[in-house]
Formats: C-alpha cells, structure tokens, sequence
C-alpha cells in the first residue's frame, strides 16, 4: 500500500469544515432546500463540501473526491476505475442539524481495494474528533487536548447498549430487540452511533434501514480500528465502489466478538 495521507491532516479539514457548519449553525438561516429525494440540503452542507473538496484535492491532487454534496455521481464505468478515493459526507445528520440537537458530524474517509483504510468522524457542537486506521488503533480528541486512544467494550453489558437511529426506526429493528432480550436503546443522530460503539460506549448498532456509503465509510474506519466491526447482515465487511449504486445492504455495528448477533435477525 503507498503512504496514506497522515490522520491529522485530515483532521485539520475536518475542523475547517465543522467551524463553517457551526457559522451556519448560530445563524437564524440555514438556508434548507430539498434534494431530488425530498431530503433536506442546508447552506452548512453546502459550504462544509467546498471547504472539504477543495482541501482534499490540494492535500491529495491525485486521488479522486466522491461528496454527497457532489453536483453529481459520476457513472459507475468511470468510478469503477479508482483503486483509491476520498468519500466524504460534509454534513451527516442534517435532520439533527436543523433539529438542534447537535448530534450531527462531518465524515472523511479514504478508500482503498473497497475498504476504508483511513476515517475521521468530527462533531463540530462537541468539539470531538474521532479517527481510525484499521489495523492500527482508533483516536477520539476532544477540546483540542491531546490524542486518547480508544477501544470497543469486548464483553456486552447487561443490560446490553443499543444504539439506534433517531429519525429512522421500523419493524426490523423492534424484531431484532425482542429477540435480544434485557437492553437499553439510546437514540442517537449520524455517525455518533458508531463513534459510540467505538469508544465502549454501546455494545451493537443494527442499521435495518437504508443507508448510503458516505454515512459509513469514515465511521467503519474508527470502529475496525478500534477493534469492532462493521457487517452485512450476511456476515460480509461493508464494501466500498463495488456496484453501480452508492446505497449499502442492512448491516450491523458491534463490538462483542463472543455473541452471534446476526443470528437476531433471523
């Protein structure tokens, strides 16, 4: 594998991105307008994706940038030729942001052969940043103090941690909880889910639900590294630019090796 772009340079971007986010955020317009699928799109989105963009390809001139925020999706034909590539979401959570909760963040993987090989999740309102290597370790930073490494819980709590969407919840995912037996579900917006399992925080995040690759990528990075994982509920690592569409299978976050959590949903 070649030099991978080091972790706080990406981190500088991800700052850079949540700082105008937090402008945005203080201001009484954010500016909201819809996408083609009726999802909500804000002026945050929209100026955390320039400032990403445009440092990402100063910083790396040679490797190609996937935004959601992107005017568009490049055809798979073309897509299907990267061997490595950024795959950002500028502002995950929008519906939190415009909620006010704060529990929204800006997500920057690198991708190389269909994997995350480098991920930084940042929370602009928390002033915490996670970040990942898989193989190597998993970082949370906070106020600006100094790097702590981080670790998933290897043994479920009891009551076992659940965490689960906020805006998102069905039929799948109070089947799987029945079958579970004594938990706790904590709802929580974005990526946060996954920072929490990350960091030993929760034990399982089951996603019985749509979801794209740029909600994902930065994440699964910060939890391989942290030594959980991020499956299909088929048992597979989530991949990365394998298939003509962006959208991801039904997968499940956790961090318990010793349990067979697939074996709920059946």
């Amino acid at each position: 594998m070649r030099r991978l772009p080091r972790s706080e340079e990406v981190i500088r971007i991800a700052c850079r991105a949540g700082a105008e986010i937090l402008e945005v955020y203080a201001s009484q317009d954010a500016g909201t307008s819809s996408k083609a699928d009726d999802s909500p799109l804000t002026l945050a989105d929209l100026r955390a994706h320039r400032v990403i963009v445009d440092a990402l390809r100063a910083l790396t001139p040679g490797i190609p940038v996937l935004s959601e925020e992107s005017a568009e999706v490049l055809p798979y034909t073309e897509r299907s030729r990267w061997a490595r590539y950024w795959l950002v979401d500028p502002l995950d959570g929008t519906r939190e942001f415009l909620s006010r909760n704060g529990e929204f963040t800006v997500n920057i993987a690198l991708i190389e052969g269909r994997a995350p090989v480098l991920g930084v999740v940042h929370v602009p309102v928390r002033e915490t940043t996670y970040s990942g290597v898989p193989g190597q370790g998993a970082w949370r930073r906070r106020d600006g103090a100094a790097d702590e490494a981080i670790h998933v819980r290897p043994q479920a709590a009891s009551p076992v941690r659940v965490v689960g969407s906020k805006s998102h919840r069905g039929d799948s995912l109070d089947g799987f909880l029945a079958r579970l037996g004594p938990h706790e579900l904590v709802p929580v917006g974005s990526s946060l889910k996954f920072c929490m399992v990350a960091e030993g925080a929760a034990d399982v995040y089951p996603r019985l639900g749509p979801t794209s690759e740029w909600d994902t990528a930065a994440a699964q990075a910060v939890v391989c590294g942290a030594g959980g994982a991020v499956v299909s509920v088929e048992g597979a690592p989530l991949t990365y630019n394998a298939k003509p569409e962006i959208l991801n299978p039904h997968f499940m976050v956790y961090a318990d090796r010793g349990r067979d959590w697939l074996a709920l949903l059946r």
